[in-house]
This record gives C-alpha cells, structure tokens and sequence, in this order.
C-alpha cells in the first residue's frame, strides 16, 4: 500500500512539473460585484491577515514606488482597509480615501484603521466604482486590487476613474489573470477546499475571482475603449499590473 501511495503522489508530482506551467484558456466567468453577507465580510476580514495577502500588499507597495504618488490616492474597492494602512505607512505625506460597495465593509474598514493613529490622513466612503463620490479632475492616484474582476461595467468604471482623476493624475489596478498556469488553478482550488473559511467556500473564492479575472490583451482592449491614452500592463504569474496615465489638459 505504501509503494502504491508513494506512485502515487509521484505522479502527481510529475503531472505538475509538465502541465503546471501551461497557461489555461477559459471562457470569462462573471462574479460577484461585491461581498455583502456578514459572514463573507468577517472571512474575507480574517483571510486579508494571513501571509499571502501580506505578500500581495507588498507587491502593490513596490510597485506604487516607481511612480511617485503624491497628494490624495483614492482605493477603489479597498475591503477591510489593510492596503490602506501599508499604503498610508508607506507614504507618510500622502492623503487617503478608500471606497468600497459594500456598506458593511466600509464600516469594517473604518473600524480596522479608526486605532491606527492616521488622523484625517485616512478616510473611508461607500461608494461604487462606476459612480464614483468625487468632483470632477479632484484625484491625484487611483488604486485597486482583486476588484476589476468584479466590475459589472469595466468600461464605465475606467471612464469614471479617469473623470476624477486630475490632469497627469495615474492609476495603477492590480488583479488576477485568468490565463494563468494550470499550477496557480491548482493552488486556488486547493485553499478553496481545504483552507479559507466556509463563507468564503459558498461564494466560490478564491477561484471564482480567477475565472471571472481579465487576461493582460482584454484589460489593454478594456483601457483603449476609454479617454485614457497611455497605458501599459506588467504580467506576473497569475496576476497582473495595469498602469494608466491621464492626459494633461
């Protein structure tokens, strides 16, 4: 029994090492647009403190660096706050908003930094993507992570993204990719069975989220359907950087 388990995992491993680097082509599976339900709200709170969202953040964080944010930076669909808080660390002399669609995760995000010391630097507002609460031309910097996916109208909500936007105001939006390796679906379905919390499980994440993901060539068509006129994406393993740029007036 135990050669035949050992055969086994063997294959398996072998399995991995041949087909895991091969990219996956699947249709474009909608999402949800936001987690509403208490329960997802509290799991998704929970799951944002583990190591691997740690990672991501820092990733986010490294790659804002190389475009030099200044004045009020704006997260779209910002969850319970913890990029917020790296962010606001991160870059002492800029000034925050974060919106989300879900008004029990704003109330979640506001709780989360409300004891972080950020003062009026910080500030929390419910709100949709697609219709943004600013003025016209009022945002320095749009941020957003593992959110485009769930935009029920991407072009309207990058429309909307470049109205707040100030003249050479920048945007940066990190997500999944859809086309990713069989071996990052693999690892996806693994922590949907056996890892992240139920409430998680009965809306299908995380490999929900990478179904309904964009590959890099339909985010760049997504972008050309809009005003902005200087883009560029950056392809990771299974995620993806999409930096834009608005036109001085």
């Amino acid at each position: 029994m135990v050669v035949w388990v050992i055969l086994v995992v063997a294959l398996v491993a072998v399995g991995v090492i041949l087909t895991g680097c091969q990219r996956v082509s699947i249709p474009r599976q909608v999402n949800l647009e936001g987690i509403e339900t208490s329960e997802a709200i509290e799991a998704y709170n929970r799951i944002n403190q583990w190591p691997q969202f740690k990672f991501l953040r820092r990733l986010v964080v490294r790659e804002l660096r190389k475009y030099h944010p200044d004045g009020v930076m704006v997260d779209v669909g910002c969850g319970p706050g913890y990029l917020i808080a790296v962010m606001a660390r991160s870059f002492p002399h800029l000034n925050f908003i974060g919106v989300d669609i879900a008004a029990e995760m704003v109330q979640q995000a506001t709780r989360n930094l409300s004891s972080q010391g950020f003062g009026k630097r910080v500030e929390i507002r419910h709100g949709d993507v697609q219709e943004l609460p600013f003025e016209d031309g009022t945002v320095d910097f749009v941020v957003s992570t593992l959110s485009l996916h769930h935009w029920s109208q991407p072009n309207q909500a990058l429309q909307e993204i470049c109205r707040v936007l100030k003249p050479r105001g920048q945007f940066l939006i990190f997500d999944l990719r859809r086309d990713a390796p069989r071996f990052f679906y693999w690892l996806l379905h693994f922590a949907e069975t056996f890892v992240v919390p139920t409430a998680m499980r009965s809306v299908r994440e995380p490999t929900g989220s990478a179904r309904a993901a964009y590959t890099p060539d339909e985010a760049e068509a997504l972008l050309s359907g809009t005003s902005f006129r200087q883009w560029k994406t950056k392809r990771g393993f299974g995620w993806m950087f999409i930096w834009g740029g608005k036109n001085e007036k």
